[in-house]
């Protein structure tokens, strides 16, 4: 089975994410690759596609919803599964007791819902190094900002046994005759 791991990532950090999805489906002896959605023009070659994006104030990056509408009518015959990383640091429930990946649901995820019928959705925790080029006028202002530091920790918070769990899960999702396994998942 064919499946494309495609994504957006502004510094690398859900590159990172989709890279080691596709790496653990081709260790359940699936054919896989991750490809930036910009690269991707045809998604008929592929069974199914997990579709990811890094998420920026609890929103996907351009370029990964403009590729969901763009192909929706192919993914909408295919299994899809639905990934976000952008949350920073460690702790699981935040100040106010909320769920942290919970809280950092994509907007995004409702019309998607609606659009793709996703067998799945994850929302992993991401990366961020203080010293790397801001890209965007958001980017600049944010690091302006006096309270930046304690708001955006810096280090690498993905959780690599989540994503290997969660990329277990799609394939016993596509392993499953009648229907997906992998269930929809915001945290």
């Amino acid at each position: 089975m064919k499946v494309l791991v495609a994504y957006a990532s502004r510094h690398g950090s859900t590159t990172g994410i989709a890279g080691r999805i596709a790496a653990r489906l081709r260790e359940q002896g699936l054919e896989a690759e991750a490809r930036p959605v910009a690269e991707v023009h045809d998604v008929g070659p592929y069974e199914a596609v997990v579709l990811g994006s890094a998420a920026y104030m609890v929103h996907w990056l351009k370029e990964a919803t403009a590729f969901a509408r763009r192909h929706r009518r192919e993914l909408q015959d295919k299994k899809v599964w639905l990934f976000s990383s952008g949350p920073l640091g460690t702790e699981a429930v935040d100040k106010d007791g909320e769920d942290v990946l919970a809280s950092a649901r994509p907007k995004e995820f409702a019309e998607l819902q609606e659009l793709l019928h996703p067998s799945g959705e994850q929302v992993f925790f991401g990366a961020w190094d203080p010293d790397s080029p801001p890209i965007g006028i958001g980017e600049r202002l944010i690091r302006l900002a006096p309270a930046a530091k304690e708001a955006l920790p810096a280090g690498d918070f993905r959780d690599w046994a989540a994503i290997d769990a969660w990329a277990d899960r799609i394939v016993a999702g596509l392993n499953s005759p009648g229907g997906p396994a992998a269930g929809v998942q915001a945290g």
